[in-house]
This record gives structure tokens, sequence and C-alpha cells, in this order.
């Protein structure tokens, strides 16, 4: 996939960075970064957040473009070794999100 596609340019995307291509049920393709990893209970979930397409802003834009997409993913090991991203339970996400809070409280 080149930038250009997504309207970035190099300097957006970091070197460290690499985008991360989810498709929802209906076939409808989205595109992430890697925010941060949160450690919690011996696992690590990611902080993926949307990369959206740039375009032109009326006046009264409504289209949710300066809302970001954060979502969080459980990184695991497939057969292949490879990373993948999966949806935490419902117990994980409300580790996970306790912990981020606690990450944030300790930045400030």
């Amino acid at each position: 996939m080149r930038n250009e596609e997504l309207g970035m340019n190099k300097e957006e995307i970091l070197d460290d960075d690499f985008l991360i291509e989810m498709t929802d049920e209906n076939g409808n393709v989205f595109y992430y970064v890697e925010e941060m990893i949160i450690p919690v209970d011996g696992e690590n979930f990611a902080l993926l957040v949307e990369v959206k397409d740039d375009h032109e802003h009326g006046e009264g834009c409504d289209c949710g473009c300066e809302d970001d997409d954060v979502i969080i993913a459980k990184i695991v090991v497939n057969a292949d070794g490879k990373e993948e991203y999966i949806e935490p339970t419902d117990e994980e996400f409300d580790k996970v999100q306790e912990a981020y809070e606690k990450i944030l409280d300790e930045e400030e």
C-alpha cells in the first residue's frame, strides 16, 4: 500500500510506525497505527489509532473526521509465529482500560 493512497506524506508516518489494515464484516477497510503497548497480566495489548484520509472540510463539516477512533487489541502469536491482533475479552478490556488510565495519571 502506498502512503499517498491515504493522503499522508512520509513525514506523517514515523519510521517506527507501520500501518495495520483491518477489514470489518461489511468489507470496509480501515488503517491503524500502533500508538502504544500496554502489558497486563503477562500479556500485551495494543492501543490502535485509526489513520484517516485527508479531505477538504467545508463550513460545518460533520463527517466525524476530528474524532479519533481507538481500538484496544490483544496481541497474540499465531500458528505461523507471527503477531496478530484479536479482540480482548470484556475482563481483559476492563483491565487494560484501568492500566491505561493509570499511565495517563502518572504522566500528569
